[in-house]
């Protein structure tokens, strides 16, 4: 039994969902790698067609990284850190089958990344979508490759370097949101989508989701590259766990 997702098989469609919902879900080194299994037993499961990802609770999908376990990283654990993330971008997109995003609250950081690996997203209007790692000193690396490939350069300067979270209706309108459903919709409304995907001949959904991920993969190698260069740097200088600390702080004054 697994400590930080959950696991549930309906027909030809496997369920996930992320299980920190104490912390938002935001990730740790554990929940990735049980991610990365249950992605892989699906991948081994010829009865699996399909396959749904979304937080535990009604607050978020996922929070991103968490801080308290990055704070602590010197220039060293940053690099090996970058390779993490690398294995489990590489298990979403070699995939043979469709993965929907069921979002049921925000998505941000490393988790707003992981939505858009998937390959759809059903989203409601209380859900917000960004990338505000700059806010705790974490400079972006991965997450500009994908919101380059997916919403152009000049929204993808927008979304880094302010750190915003866009809300439901402006995620919908450049197309990140799929599906906008009354919240309690989500999760019937995902797995409606994914059974429609599940009954897809299964070879041209896989050659399709290959296809995908031959188009952006040489991007993707020069982000992985830039992100060893970059996070090693960042780190080395003291400045995100200056700044973890600091916005960890503020939230122990906040729930005090």
């Amino acid at each position: 039994m697994r400590e930080f997702i959950l696991t549930e098989v309906e027909g030809p469609v496997l369920k996930i969902t992320l299980n920190r919902p104490q912390v938002l879900n935001a990730w740790n080194a554990a929940m990735r790698e049980e991610l990365i299994e249950a992605l892989t037993e699906a991948e081994d499961d010829e009865a699996v067609r399909a396959v749904i990802l979304t937080g535990a609770g009604d607050r978020a999908f996922g929070a991103g990284q968490d801080l308290n376990e990055t704070k602590s990283f010197d220039a060293d654990r940053a690099e090996v850190w970058i390779g993490e993330w690398e294995k489990l971008y590489n298990r979403f997109r070699t995939l043979s089958k469709p993965i929907i995003a069921a979002l049921n609250g925000v998505a941000a950081g490393s988790a707003f990344q992981v939505a858009l690996l998937c390959d759809l997203r059903v989203g409601h209007a209380g859900v917000r979508m960004g990338q505000p790692e700059i806010n705790s000193g974490i400079p972006s690396t991965t997450g500009p490759w994908i919101m380059r490939e997916m919403l152009g350069m000049a929204r993808t300067i927008d979304l880094t370097l302010t750190g915003r979270l866009m809300n439901a209706d402006e995620a919908e309108r450049i197309g990140l949101i799929n599906r906008l459903v009354p919240q309690e919709q989500v999760a019937e409304e995902a797995m409606k989508l994914a059974l429609e995907l599940a009954s897809k001949p299964p070879v041209a959904m896989r050659l399709d989701r290959q296809r995908f991920r031959e188009m952006t993969e040489p991007n993707l190698q020069d982000a992985l590259s830039a992100g060893i260069r970059i996070q090693r740097e960042a780190y080395a200088t003291g400045e995100p766990a200056r700044m973890m600390e600091a916005f960890l702080a503020k939230r122990r004054v906040k729930s005090a």
